[in-house]
């Protein structure tokens, strides 16, 4: 199964011979907030009319707590060090630039 996914480069290490490319997954994700999780999770166990009484002292409650950012996905780090000419011929890509990259079991 090959997948395709595109890498931001996160970090470059030039030590002259060898060049090592440190990359991240290129996903855009919607932070989550932990108060956003907990009125979402509690709204899916209660009826309307418990709800409706609830629910306002809840988010009272909860607004008197700091937020907490929640990451939503995991992203996936990869380490590629090469020779610094083949770094050369694909153009000497740089921190923030992305690269495309086939994953696949052969």
């Amino acid at each position: 199964m090959a997948e395709i996914d595109v890498y931001r480069i996160h970090q470059i290490v030039d030590n002259g011979n060898a060049v090592q490319i440190s990359l991240i997954e290129d996903v855009q994700t919607e932070p989550l907030s932990q108060k956003q999780l907990i009125v979402e999770n509690v709204s899916k166990k209660l009826d309307d009319d418990t709800k409706k009484q609830v629910m306002p002292l809840l988010e009272a409650i909860l607004q008197a707590q700091p937020t907490i950012r929640v990451k939503s996905y995991a992203q996936t780090n990869i380490s590629i060090t090469m020779p610094k000419n083949r770094y050369d011929k694909m153009g000497r890509p740089q921190v923030g630039d992305k690269l495309e990259l086939d994953l696949k079991k052969i």
